[in-house]
Protein backbone atom coordinates (compact mmCIF):
# COMPACT_ATOMS: atom_id res chain seq x y z
CA UNK A 1 0.00 0.00 0.00
CA UNK A 2 1.33 3.61 -0.99
CA UNK A 3 0.02 6.62 -0.12
CA UNK A 4 -0.34 9.36 -2.81
CA UNK A 5 -0.72 13.11 -3.46
CA UNK A 6 -1.25 14.64 0.03
CA UNK A 7 -2.10 12.14 2.09
CA UNK A 8 0.21 9.75 4.54
CA UNK A 9 -0.56 6.29 5.51
CA UNK A 10 0.28 5.90 9.46
CA UNK A 11 0.05 2.99 12.15
CA UNK A 12 -1.94 4.76 15.28
CA UNK A 13 0.40 4.28 18.40
CA UNK A 14 -1.54 3.14 21.12
CA UNK A 15 -0.70 5.30 24.26
CA UNK A 16 0.64 4.58 27.47
CA UNK A 17 -1.90 4.63 30.49
CA UNK A 18 -0.42 7.78 32.74
CA UNK A 19 -1.04 8.75 36.14
CA UNK A 20 -1.80 12.30 37.32
CA UNK A 21 -2.79 13.41 40.54
CA UNK A 22 -4.12 9.88 41.32
CA UNK A 23 -5.84 9.26 38.43
CA UNK A 24 -5.60 6.52 35.90
CA UNK A 25 -5.21 8.56 32.49
CA UNK A 26 -5.74 6.51 29.34
CA UNK A 27 -6.70 7.28 25.53
CA UNK A 28 -10.20 6.87 26.36
CA UNK A 29 -10.58 9.77 29.31
CA UNK A 30 -7.85 12.03 28.32
CA UNK A 31 -10.60 14.32 26.18
CA UNK A 32 -8.63 17.14 26.67
CA UNK A 33 -5.89 16.22 24.42
CA UNK A 34 -6.49 16.45 20.67
CA UNK A 35 -3.92 14.62 19.47
CA UNK A 36 -2.43 10.81 18.67
CA UNK A 37 0.57 9.59 18.09
CA UNK A 38 1.40 7.81 15.01
CA UNK A 39 4.54 6.24 12.90
CA UNK A 40 4.61 7.47 9.13
CA UNK A 41 4.11 3.74 6.73
CA UNK A 42 4.04 5.46 3.21
CA UNK A 43 4.32 9.45 2.15
CA UNK A 44 2.44 10.65 -0.65
CA UNK A 45 4.46 12.11 -3.77
CA UNK A 46 3.27 15.83 -2.80
CA UNK A 47 4.56 15.42 0.80
CA UNK A 48 7.97 17.14 1.22
CA UNK A 49 9.08 17.16 4.96
CA UNK A 50 7.82 14.24 6.86
CA UNK A 51 9.00 10.48 6.00
CA UNK A 52 8.68 6.71 6.49
CA UNK A 53 8.94 5.75 10.24
CA UNK A 54 9.04 9.24 11.44
CA UNK A 55 6.55 9.55 14.81
CA UNK A 56 4.18 12.21 14.48
CA UNK A 57 1.39 13.83 16.77
CA UNK A 58 -1.18 14.47 14.14
CA UNK A 59 -5.22 15.89 14.72
CA UNK A 60 -6.82 12.32 16.61
CA UNK A 61 -10.37 13.77 14.35
CA UNK A 62 -8.92 13.66 10.96
CA UNK A 63 -8.51 10.66 8.48
CA UNK A 64 -9.84 7.23 8.14
CA UNK A 65 -9.29 3.93 9.30
CA UNK A 66 -8.54 1.43 5.88
CA UNK A 67 -8.31 -2.67 6.45
CA UNK A 68 -5.20 -4.22 5.13
CA UNK A 69 -4.29 -7.46 5.63
CA UNK A 70 -6.35 -8.04 8.89
CA UNK A 71 -4.97 -4.66 10.49
CA UNK A 72 -6.12 -1.10 10.23
CA UNK A 73 -3.95 1.86 8.96
CA UNK A 74 -4.96 5.27 9.04
CA UNK A 75 -5.20 8.24 6.12
CA UNK A 76 -4.40 11.57 7.05
CA UNK A 77 -4.03 14.69 5.25
CA UNK A 78 -0.09 16.03 5.66
CA UNK A 79 -1.72 19.53 7.22
CA UNK A 80 -3.26 17.57 10.54
CA UNK A 81 0.63 16.57 11.28
CA UNK A 82 1.50 19.19 14.03
CA UNK A 83 4.70 17.68 15.16
CA UNK A 84 7.41 15.23 14.33
CA UNK A 85 9.45 13.59 17.67
CA UNK A 86 13.06 13.90 17.18
CA UNK A 87 15.34 11.28 18.29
Amino acid sequence: MKAIGNYILIDKLSEKTKQVNGLLLTEKTDVDNRYSRGKIISVGDKVKVLKENDIIHYDKHSGNGVDHDEKIYYVIRDENVVLVECE
